[in-house]
């Protein structure tokens, strides 16, 4: 997915900007204002007062610029950057938020605000493919650790309520961990992007039913096609967030494409796609991973060994079978099989690989077979008449009687060699082809 189409809603944290930037009393403050900045100049306290009080967004922002370019240095100065800064925010002028909060920073380096809101949009536009990227998630990872840093000394506006204010600051924590996090994951560090990214996500129910956050997520959980020895696998929420992510992606689209990998990992981790439906439901009617979540692993190589093992005789097992368990199985499985077979002679089709007068290497699984290598060695206690020697790559109906094997890589000796027929570069006739079964 190259690009993100999302819409820009800044919140309170922008918005409440107004509340401390309340008018400021002329001469002498009123006690509640006792630690406000005082203009005395009566003109410049009236070009403020105007561009303030203006209920039109153009009129502000055009007095607020207005007042800074005529009065650069005002105690009002940060005051009134914050304003314009919320202004144009309100009007959706992206390019003229971000400048305002650079001057606004530039002007009171500690301004958490001013941090907020550039670690919010830097990651925004990083996420909608800006040509600038790079520089803006360098960015975005600068503002938003400075954010984090200073929101501990980051003090309550006089007008604003202890529940509103714990608002802004819950949301400028969930901003800088999202910044955070994107610019982990762009430089492969996996483990801190999900760390980052979900306190970002868990920050609050909107966040968590953000498309723009939970889409880097699953980048961070999706294995890189070189392995990397940084990353973690984590199936579980790998599968989770990739179906979150297909209920909340923009375009129907995107939410197939979504839904499509998350079932794949789930196949792959499970072993089937029985109960996906289950989980993708789950994933519609949860903001969050459900308590206990969980899905069963697909059996191990071993454990399905065992049930192959135990689920029939082994002189009923094709020869694939017999590979799969000497090859994967406990022990006792492995005995199971090899003590019913050994010594007894064995029927079969194969191709060979190599062969010489007195030893074949034969090809006996389909997979061997597409594979062209051997995992069974045929030896005959008398000279095979040169006439009779195949040629490699012709399909061989032989007899033989286990002697011993190796698990891996798997080979089988079989003795007391003898060939059904003779070889035929094509086989009229194809026994039932037996994969051996696939480790999960």
């Amino acid at each position: 997915m190259k690009k993100i189409l999302v819409t820009v809603v800044l919140g309170v944290a922008v918005l409440a900007a107004g509340q401390d930037a309340a008018q400021p009393a002329q001469g002498q403050p009123a006690a509640s204002q006792s630690q406000a900045p005082v203009i005395k100049d009566p003109a410049e306290y009236n070009a403020y007062v105007g561009a303030v009080q203006q209920t039109d967004p153009a009129a502000k922002i055009s007095g607020l610029e207005a007042f800074l370019a005529q009065y650069p240095n005002s105690v009002m100065k940060n005051q009134a950057l914050e304003l314009l800064m919320g202004t144009y925010q309100q009007s959706n002028n992206i390019k003229k938020t971000m400048e305002a909060a650079t001057r606004l920073l530039q002007s009171d380096p500690s301004n958490e605000r001013a941090m907020f809101v550039l670690a919010f949009l830097d990651r925004l536009m990083v996420q909608n493919s800006d040509p600038n990227a790079k520089q803006l998630l360098a960015d975005a990872k600068k503002y938003a650790q400075q954010g984090l840093d200073g929101l501990p000394k980051f003090t309550k506006p006089e007008n604003m309520t202890p529940d509103d204010f714990q608002k802004m600051k819950d949301q400028m924590t969930g901003v800088f961990n999202a910044a955070l996090g994107l610019a982990a994951l762009s430089d492969g560090d996996y483990d801190t992007a999900r760390k980052d990214l979900r306190a970002a996500i868990d920050n609050s129910p909107d966040s968590q039913k953000d498309f723009t956050l939970i889409y880097p997520l699953t980048q961070a959980y999706i294995a890189p096609k070189t392995p990397d020895p940084k990353f973690t696998p984590d199936p579980l929420n790998a599968i989770w967030f990739n179906a979150r992510a297909s209920v909340l992606a923009p375009t129907p689209q995107y939410q197939q494409q979504f839904e499509k990998y998350a079932r794949g990992l789930y196949i792959k981790y499970h072993g089937g796609d029985d109960g996906w439906a289950d989980v993708l439901v789950l994933a519609k009617t949860n903001l969050s991973q459900p308590a206990g979540f969980s899905i069963k692993p697909a059996p191990t190589p071993a454990e399905q060994a065992h049930a192959m093992a135990t689920s029939k005789k082994p002189e009923e097992m094709d020869f694939a079978t017999w590979e799969f368990i000497l090859s994967n199985g406990a022990q006792e499985d492995q005995d199971t099989v090899w003590n019913a077979i050994k010594g007894k002679p064995v029927q079969m089709n194969g191709t060979v690989i190599k062969a010489t007068a007195t030893q074949f290497d034969i090809a006996g699984s389909s997979d061997d077979i597409t594979a062209k290598k051997a995992d069974v060695t045929l030896t005959f206690e008398d000279t095979v008449p040169v006439k009779l020697i195949p040629k490699d790559g012709a399909s061989l109906d032989f007899q033989g009687e286990p002697a011993s094997y190796t698990p891996n890589p798997f080979m089988m000796t079989m003795e007391k060699g003898k060939l059904l027929k003779a070889a035929t570069a094509t086989p009229t006739h194809k026994p039932p082809v037996h994969h051996k079964p696939t480790p999960k």
